[in-house]
């Protein structure tokens, strides 16, 4: 069977390598490569090549309209995007409730090592109380934080479980990062920078820090066809790489 996809935001740095590696991958027929900008109808391919699944790479502040349009319109997404917190996945489960034969999957790092980094941050955020996570991308990232370093604090947040917050600094204490679920994230955005996540726990006499680092686009190609590839057959909401698949890790 191929799947033939729509990648919107093919101009874009992550939907050219998107498309590119789609274009050489078996099993993959790009029907559509369109900008971050491009009318939502020709997200849906042509008549004689509709597209199964839309891949969205765009950008936050477009990527909710594209969602909703090409899931009111029949189609299956792969969102790529930053920027879905968790008041716009509620309203995206919503939607989904309205059409319950669609299926979106929202994936916030589509490298394996950052989704093993976020599952070794949440084991080990039950044995201490404080955590701090630094992220780093280059100038051209829009957003911050990182849908990543967000997704990593609230998977935290939920594992600490009855163990409650961390011991986050006072919150008047703007220079120590933006609080997701009490852990500070502090976001680096400078030119020339690869792209890095740490996330660094503390206690008496120790530290840990577990850290990924993307050096090339190549660290996503497994993640991205298998959530395509995924998203064809899934119903409802999917979030993280986790979800796809069997990290053979549980946050004890």
């Amino acid at each position: 069977m191929t799947i033939r996809v729509a990648v919107v935001g093919a101009t874009g740095r992550l939907g050219s390598a998107a498309t590119a590696l789609l274009e050489r991958s078996d099993g993959f027929d790009v029907v559509a490569r369109l900008g971050s900008s491009s009318e939502h109808h020709d997200m849906l391919g042509s008549a004689e090549a509709p597209s199964d699944v839309v891949l969205d790479v765009t950008l936050p502040h477009v990527s909710q309209g594209i969602v909703e349009y090409a899931v009111t319109h029949g189609r299956n997404v792969v969102v790529g995007t930053s920027g879905w917190s968790s008041d716009r996945l509620a309203g995206l489960n919503t939607l989904l409730a309205r059409h319950p034969e669609r299926g979106v999957v929202v994936v916030p790092n589509f490298a394996l090592g950052s989704a093993l980094g976020t599952a070794f941050a949440a084991a080990a955020s039950r044995f201490f109380d404080a955590i701090e996570i630094v992220e780093a991308h280059g100038a051209g990232k829009v957003d911050s934080p990182s849908g990543t370093a967000v997704r990593t604090a609230e998977l935290i947040q939920q594992a600490r479980g009855e163990l409650g917050p961390v011991s986050a600094p006072h919150i008047d204490q703007r220079a120590r990062g933006q609080q997701v679920g009490s852990v500070p994230i502090h976001s680096l955005r400078l030119p020339g920078v690869p792209a890095r996540q740490e996330v660094i726990f503390g206690a008496e006499g120790e530290t840990l820090t577990i850290s990924h680092s993307v050096v090339n686009p190549a660290a996503y190609s497994a993640g991205m066809l298998l959530a395509l590839r995924r998203a064809t057959e899934l119903t409802g909401l999917t979030v993280g790489l986790d979800a796809l698949i069997d990290l053979g890790i549980a946050a004890v």
